[in-house]
């Protein structure tokens, strides 16, 4: 599965990582517990003074921790900022757990191929090896990590025709937790 180490995001990061769970497919509720600590986020405390290498993926990263803290409307703030491939990616994060999800697929073409993709797919694989789960089958069966199958798949459990919602949930999470890696150490230049 994925190695994801919050340690090596530095003490910032890593009081707002541990203990976190998947979240919600759907919009879900704010973590209130994290939220005088995500105002008080800058890039400076967030990369532990390391010199920032990246703008744009620094405010990815701010963009994704509250998102995965489910702070929708403060995500889509600094997302529609990052005028990137990678932050259009957020972008359609969040839309899709909005959920808007044509809206989602509009950022998902924008933001194009991105570095996880391949990870990604493996890991999807993974966890669709561990369950027979005909939703995840689907994403599998694509050969390759496709970000509109995904939406499909969401709205269809939003709407009731899919049952499948911790599994998605798990692919979801592993999906924030790659690309997160992934703007990090683009971020500081690693």
């Amino acid at each position: 599965m994925i190695d994801f180490e919050i340690a090596k995001y530095g003490s910032v990061c890593e009081s707002l990582l541990t203990n976190v769970q998947p979240a919600d497919l759907g919009p879900g509720k704010p973590n209130r517990d994290f939220h005088d600590q995500l105002v008080e986020l800058d890039a400076a405390a967030l990369f532990s003074g390391q010199p920032i290498a990246d703008r744009d993926m620094a405010a990815c990263c701010e963009s994704g921790l509250w998102l995965l803290h489910g702070y929708l409307d403060e995500s889509h703030r600094i997302s529609q900022e990052i005028h990137t491939p990678t932050g259009s990616y957020w972008h359609g994060i969040m839309h899709r757990r909005e959920p808007d999800f044509s809206n989602a697929k509009y950022w998902f073409r924008k933001a194009g191929k991105q570095p996880i993709f391949a990870p990604l797919y493996e890991a999807v694989c993974e966890i669709a090896a561990k369950q027979t789960d005909p939703a995840l089958s689907s994403l599998v069966d694509q050969g390759r990590w496709e970000p509109a199958a995904f939406v499909d798949v969401c709205e269809a459990i939003a709407g009731g025709r899919l049952t499948n919602k911790p599994l998605c949930e798990a692919v979801a999470f592993a999906e924030w937790q790659l690309l997160f890696d992934d703007c990090f150490r683009s971020a500081v230049g690693a």
